[in-house]
């Protein structure tokens, strides 16, 4: 464990001295504090996915705007939730309750999880139609149906312009 753990923190430590901008574009491992620490190239993304995914500041950065997971409204902040967490919201919206699902409702200004979750599993199969749709396109997909389900008021998730 400690062989792997000293290069990692090295490569770690180097990079963390390189100079970034705050809420600079993020690479494939998103936003967080690995955003922030190591730069968008290549097989640097692992260590930042790393980084967002052992210490949970990604879920709290893109709950709370900060660790460079600022969004402009409109529901940007509950598909880029969706985006990062796919696994584990997919797994809730199947059960229809979960944290992730609670998470995403605060998010959205969902006045009901319970309902916000049974009306999400009812729509599984358009959510995940395939196994190859995008996390992208699993974000926007339920960000529309819960703009679009007035009975759910959802008042964070107002169309835009």
């Amino acid at each position: 464990m400690k062989k792997l753990l000293f290069p990692a923190l090295a490569g770690a430590l180097a990079l963390s001295m390189t100079p970034s901008t705050a809420h600079a574009e993020y690479g494939m491992a998103g936003c967080g504090l690995g955003s922030m620490v190591f730069t968008n190239d290549g097989f640097v993304q692992v260590l930042a996915a790393t980084t967002n995914g052992t210490s949970g500041n990604q879920t709290f950065g893109i709950s709370s705007g900060t660790s460079n997971c600022e969004v402009n409204g409109n529901g940007a902040s509950a598909a880029l939730f969706i985006e990062a967490n796919r696994e584990a919201v997919g797994k809730e919206i199947s059960r229809g309750t979960g944290e992730s699902l609670e998470t995403l409702a605060r998010l959205g200004g969902c006045a009901n999880t319970s309902a916000m979750g049974t009306y999400l599993q009812s729509q599984y199969a358009s959510i995940f139609p395939s196994a190859k749709v995008s996390d992208k396109q699993v974000g926007m997909t339920i960000v529309t149906m819960l703009k679009d389900a007035d009975q759910l008021q959802c008042t964070d998730l107002q169309p835009t312009g």
